[in-house]
């Protein structure tokens, strides 16, 4: 289970210092979680502050009731937490095998690193000797970096929006990666997402809106109204656009 706590994050820039998150509190203890929300609300910066990446300025964080509030990204890869960028960062040098063995954190044979691969809808004899640089797309690069989320089995797996440059992959394809990581880890994914396809998968929805939660409830308690212009006041207008674009 991951508490966050009255979590505050500031950041510097040209007009001096800019507050992004503002008293985030949230239990997160389902199998699915969402995090949506209108375009520069803050969904990254909070996905990135639970993995590490960022450290808050204010408040605390739990996982499973230790504090990592002050652990470095290291330290909460070790007890468990993983976490996808929107932009994989690409290993020079690196080929993806032998990512998939340091992500797993054991020897890997071609076999199992041919099973994770095709899970992600990547044709292994094509890619296991591939190296992680300039020649792989976008796309297929994220696709590699779900695997290894896959291959390390955590128990807290963070994806920023991990439908991005995935279009020639399906969907069903995807939500069926984030089941069978569930059913091998039985731990948490918190998911960054504006596609209705995703979040129509998720156990509870959190909306985080000019640096705080405006929302958080069930999928049938939440994903109705943001799919409603009237509820959305004119304020979730970026979001409605992205999901009608996903529908397509």
């Amino acid at each position: 289970m991951l508490e966050l706590i009255n979590v505050g994050f500031e950041a510097e820039n040209e007009q001096g210092v800019k507050e992004i998150l503002k008293d985030v509190s949230l239990t997160i203890n389902d199998r699915f979680v969402a995090i949506t929300g209108p375009n520069g609300g803050g969904k990254s910066t909070l996905a990135k502050i639970i993995a590490g990446i960022y450290q808050p300025t204010k408040g605390k964080i739990l996982l499973d009731g230790v504090d990592i509030t002050n652990m470095s990204i290291t330290e909460r890869a070790r007890l468990g937490i993983s976490y996808a960028f929107q932009q994989p960062v690409r290993f020079k040098g690196l080929c993806v095998k032998d990512l998939l063995a340091l992500a797993a954190g054991k020897s890997m044979s071609v076999d199992e690193a041919c099973s994770l691969l095709s899970e992600v809808g990547l044709c292994a004899r094509d890619y296991i000797d591939r190296e992680l640089n300039g020649s792989l797309s976008g796309g297929e690069l994220k696709r590699i970096e779900i695997a290894m989320v896959l291959a390390r089995g955590t128990k807290l797996s963070i994806f920023d929006e991990p439908e991005a440059g995935i279009d020639l992959w399906s969907f069903q394809s995807l939500i069926k990666v984030f089941e069978k990581m569930y059913s091998l880890t039985k731990g948490n994914i918190i998911i960054i997402s504006h596609q209705e396809r995703i979040l129509n998968i998720a156990d509870t929805i959190v909306v985080i809106r000019d640096g705080g939660v405006a929302k958080v409830g069930s999928r049938d308690e939440i994903l109705p109204g943001l799919l409603s212009s009237a509820d959305a006041g004119g304020t979730c207008s970026a979001l409605l656009d992205k999901i009608e674009g996903g529908r397509k």
